[in-house]
């Protein structure tokens, strides 16, 4: 490996590398980041980067060390631990944010990977199967990465400009999700699946599935709000995230 001139950090990857092929850098489950410089604070204020809704993946595309790495390779969860790292080394790990009008704060560092027991999955193969527990078909289905997020993403503007009368979330990330349907692996085929025959009972205990060995940060934290009592909340990632000063 090149000899660099300037700090870096290893990051471990909530998957360990489990999903990824053999040989893929990623499969080591870790990755190196460097620490954040005056060159990244101008990705972060480039107006153009914020306007095209791009500047978190080319802010951590530039943290990573080894450039066969691309960010768009990172299943989900991985890329949220490398946000978070980016985070912690660019501007310490206390993050502030506000909830229920309440000014909280968060020490990053106390988040941890979600535990999940990858012994019952095959190494480096991002595909599962699933038979629904109401309809009992069988699917199969593979997790996001961070390019299939950019499609999606894309996708659901394209569909609001047509109709705002209706969501295209949940549809959208299930199409680009399920890679089979009894056998059946034909785009036309999964999309008529999912908007006419993907019955609620079975969507639900499908995402529950999904959420058990979905490779992830945990980013639940406790805090006090405003009557004093204590309660379990998910840490909002604000636009204060990665730019602090911001009075929001």
């Amino acid at each position: 490996m090149a000899e660099y001139k300037f700090p870096t950090e290893i990051v471990d990857l909530p998957s360990k590398g489990h999903f990824y092929v053999q040989g893929h850098p990623l499969s080591s489950g870790k990755v190196e980041i460097k620490y954040m410089t005056a060159k990244e604070e101008d990705i972060l204020t480039s107006q153009n980067l914020i306007q095209k809704g791009v500047v978190i993946e080319k802010l951590l595309q530039s943290l990573i060390v080894d450039k066969s790495v691309k960010i768009d390779d990172l299943l989900i969860g991985d890329k949220n631990a490398v946000m978070v790292a980016a985070r912690i080394l660019g501007y310490g790990k206390d993050y502030k944010f506000t909830y229920d009008g309440e000014e909280q704060s968060c020490d990053l560092t106390s988040l941890e990977a979600v535990d999940i027991d990858y012994s019952k999955f095959p190494r480096g193969k991002n595909q599962f199967e699933y038979k629904l527990p109401n309809s009992e078909r069988e699917i199969t289905f593979k997790l996001l990465t961070g390019a299939d997020e950019n499609e999606i993403d894309k996708e659901i503007k394209a569909l609001e400009k047509i109709s705002k009368e209706q969501g295209f979330e949940l549809t959208t990330r299930l199409k680009y999700m399920i890679t089979s349907v009894d056998g059946k692996s034909e785009p036309s085929y999964i999309n008529n699946f999912v908007e006419n025959e993907f019955l609620s009972v079975d969507s639900f205990e499908f995402r529950k599935y999904l959420s058990s060995i979905t490779p992830d940060m945990d980013m639940s934290t406790t805090i006090t709000d405003s009557n004093g009592k204590e309660q379990v909340i998910t840490v909002p990632i604000t636009v204060r995230f990665f730019w602090p000063s911001a009075g929001i």
